[in-house]
């Protein structure tokens, strides 16, 4: 029980935190709602357990052997971030219910796949808790931090959305919903400007 008190105070944190998952959770449930959002949500989750196994199991070992991979994956993100920023804007500007855009399972899948900072704290956790969790569960010690990693991202990306579905009462009119548009779409723009900007690949062009 220890252990999972110690690991649950390093990751809550890590897991809660307004990254470009959340962000995009948040403003998926204030425009489509909670059941809505589901797919999207059970293709960012797939990812990170399949991110979980691959690292646990080894791959983490290449990611850190290769930095580059997570740069040159974290600039592509930002990108994608950035047009679904613009997807949100666009879809706050429509008045026909059936031209709004509804993420789904694919972009989840997507979302997930490119988002650096996920493979960063799936690797950080293996780092820190391998050893521990081996002594503590043996030979499952691994599935075991994949398992607890699945149940924590789906409980906190369910209270993401949940929040952001709330929202929708607040601003069921046109012109609260075109605002609720431009407020997501600035927030998810400034956390691809931070993937962006916020990357050790530009040390390689400093003189």
């Amino acid at each position: 029980m220890s252990f999972v008190l110690i690991w649950l105070g390093v990751m809550f944190p890590l897991v809660f935190s307004p990254g470009p998952a959340n962000i995009v959770f948040a403003a998926s449930g204030a425009k489509v709602g909670l059941i809505r959002s589901l797919p999207l949500m059970l293709g960012v989750d797939l990812i990170f357990i399949l991110k979980s196994l691959l690292v646990g199991f080894g791959f983490g070992n290449l990611l850190q052997s290769y930095p580059i991979v997570l740069q040159l994956l974290q600039i592509v993100g930002a990108l994608y971030i950035v047009w679904l920023a613009v997807g949100f804007l666009r879809s706050s500007l429509r008045t026909s219910e059936s031209e709004q855009k509804t993420l789904g399972f694919k972009d989840g899948l997507i979302i997930q796949l490119l988002n650096s900072k996920g493979w960063l704290m799936v690797v950080l956790m293996f780092s820190l808790f391998t050893e521990p969790a081996l002594s503590s569960f043996g030979e499952f010690g691994v599935i075991m931090l994949v398992l607890l990693l699945a149940l924590l991202n789906i409980s906190v990306h369910l209270a993401w959305i949940s929040v952001g579905s709330l929202l929708t009462g607040f601003m069921s009119e046109e012109r609260h919903q075109k605002l609720q548009g431009r407020l997501f779409f600035v927030c998810l723009v400034l956390v691809a400007a931070w993937l962006f900007v916020d990357n050790s690949i530009w040390d390689l062009f400093q003189v």
